[in-house]
């Protein structure tokens, strides 16, 4: 074959575009384990779609190729169903079929012969995928581009000229209806070497001439002269009966010596086979691929010669790109529903603007998954530019501060992934990497303490952030000393904001969030961002304004009446 190169329906320059994957604790962060398993239960498939998913680079290129591939199939529903078929076939062939089987020597005409079946039924399912493919309604430059990548593959392969091999072997062998065999005797009437005289197009018919082949013996002058046939031979079936002298002619006949030399002077080369003695014709069914293969060396050659043409075309090609194919397939299943259930979703504008990222009514995908309602969810608007780089969440405990945080990380790896994201408008600039700094297990801060631990763990972070990337922060640096906490993120966060990163800081220090506008840079700035809560009631809903806390800690004392008023009064 000629060297056609890899074909990526995730990289429209077949993976030459450099990523960065996501951590194992960003993607935990982020709940994507949890997500994947909502998408498939099939295990193998939740990696397949994890590692794709954390896979990430800020080339918009990708983003868009990635992008029409998924709207394509989440559109056609019924194209979806036809891959996958095809694809479940073509797996099926690979996985439990003959063709993964490298030696065909010792398997024998039988295992070739069903190998040029499931040729033919993979390439039927090629020829489907073209056929699939054809239609009008594929408007995505990468399923364009992968069909003609089939057509150059079913070209280059020479897939009909494998089809044109393939019938005419089947007729070939399918016309076989009989063999004319030599068998070599010496003066004791040994036998002595077989070997294949012709393959016959007719099947041998029972002769009238002779009642038996020990009369054809009896009469000396029905021995023919010389080893030449000349056509004129008659058949006589064996019949299997109790005659122990005739048994016995049929076990030495049956003792063939492999090795021997052949007298016979035959116009193609003769093929020598060893038989098993002793058996008579009980288990000649059991002996006779055996010995076909042997005789029929040459058909067997080629049979073999074909199917290692073209073996590494057939398990390789296709079966590589089944994958990502799985991964659309999937997710397109997913969000389809998910949409039918009544959740919003869009398709990500990338930004020409300043802007680098304008989320509207956005919402937290692991919490929908798990809300039969979709009026139930609360949905948000946020936006990433100049003024409102870094972000300083302040909010009530369990009032949706992680469930936001979390929730924009994923529309970033969603819209990167080329799916559709939970939000009713979306631009952005895509990511080089999102980071996440959540609290650690407890039993990773034994050694160095929770305040330390944090340190090292955010100076890794923080010195592999771009103005690109995007960093979420859950109640980084909160410990027991308000102002060992206080100090440190201050100047984390002066830092980020000197780096331009675009950063959500979820945190309980509400003086930190209040001294907001003073830590800005000349490249970025920095806000407060708090959810609101009224009566004491949380709302979940994002808004930029000064932090609350103070506030709110004032509503829920008059709620259980722990004000000082409230209990010296009563």
């Amino acid at each position: 074959m000629n060297n056609i190169g890899t074909f990526s329906l995730l990289y429209p320059d077949s993976g030459k575009t450099s990523c960065k994957n996501l951590s194992a604790a960003a993607c935990h962060d982020l709940g994507l384990d949890n997500i994947c398993k909502k998408i498939t239960d099939d295990a193998k498939e939740q990696k397949l779609i994890m590692r794709i998913l954390s896979e990430m680079t800020s080339d918009p290129e990708t983003t868009r190729y990635r992008q029409e591939i998924f709207a394509n199939l989440l559109r056609l529903p019924q194209l979806r169903k036809r891959l996958s078929e095809l694809f479940d076939k073509v797996e099926f062939i690979r996985e439990y079929g003959l063709l993964h089987i490298e030696t065909d020597e010792k398997l024998g005409l039988w295992h070739l012969m069903h190998r040029l079946e499931e040729l033919s039924d993979y390439i039927k399912c090629v020829e489907d995928m073209k056929e699939c493919l054809s239609g009008e309604d594929i408007t995505a430059a990468g399923l364009a581009a992968f069909r003609s990548h089939i057509e150059e593959l079913y070209n280059d392969a020479c897939f009909a000229e494998m089809k044109k091999d393939i019938a005419a072997i089947k007729a070939e062998t399918s016309d076989i209806q009989s063999v004319t065999v030599g068998i070599n005797v010496n003066e004791r009437f040994e036998a002595v070497s077989m070997g294949l005289i012709s393959v016959n197009d007719k099947p041998f018919k029972k002769s009238n001439i002779f009642s038996s082949f020990s009369d054809a013996l009896a009469s000396k002058d029905k021995i023919h002269k010389g080893s030449e046939w000349n056509g004129d031979m008659h058949y006589q079936p064996v019949e299997q009966r109790r005659d122990p002298g005739f048994l016995a002619f049929l076990e030495k006949t049956a003792a063939v010596m492999s090795d021997a030399k052949s007298p016979m002077d035959l116009k193609t080369k003769s093929t020598l086979v060893s038989v098993p003695m002793g058996d008579g014709i009980n288990n000649t069914t059991f002996h006779l691929e055996n010995v076909i293969n042997k005789l029929l060396d040459n058909l067997v050659r080629r049979l073999r010669d074909t199917i290692t043409k073209y073996a590494s075309v057939v398990v390789a090609d296709i079966s590589g790109i089944i994958p990502e194919f799985v991964y659309y397939i999937r997710m397109a299943e997913f969000i389809g529903t998910c949409m039918e259930k009544g959740f919003p979703f869009c398709e990500a504008r990338i930004s020409g603007s300043g802007v680098s990222m304008n989320a509207l009514g956005f919402y937290n995908l692991k919490l929908a998954v798990n809300i039969p309602d979709h009026n139930e969810i609360v949905r948000n608007d946020l936006v990433f530019d100049k003024e409102h780089t870094v972000y300083i969440l302040t909010g009530a405990n369990r009032g949706g501060k992680t469930t936001a945080t979390q929730a924009v990380g994923l529309l970033f790896v969603l819209a990167q992934g080329g799916i559709y994201v939970p939000a009713s408008e979306f631009e952005f600039c895509p990511a080089d990497c999102i980071y996440t700094h959540f609290p650690a297990d407890e039993d990773k801060t034994m050694d160095l303490g929770r305040l330390g631990e944090e340190c090292i763990r955010f100076k890794e972070i923080f010195g592999g952030c771009t103005s690109e990337s995007l960093l979420l922060m859950n109640e980084t640096f909160s410990t027991t000393s308000f102002e060992e906490g206080y100090y440190i993120a201050r100047d984390a966060v002066r830092a980020l904001a000197k780096k331009q990163v675009r950063t959500i800081y979820n945190t309980h220090m509400h003086k930190l969030a209040a001294d907001a506008s003073e830590l800005g840079s000349d490249g970025a700035g920095v806000s407060s961002l708090v959810v609101k809560s009224e009566d004491g009631k949380r709302s979940f809903k994002l808004e930029v304004a000064p932090p609350d806390g103070l506030s709110y800690a004032m509503d829920i004392a008059k709620k259980y009446g722990v004000t000082y008023e409230m209990m010296i009064g009563g």
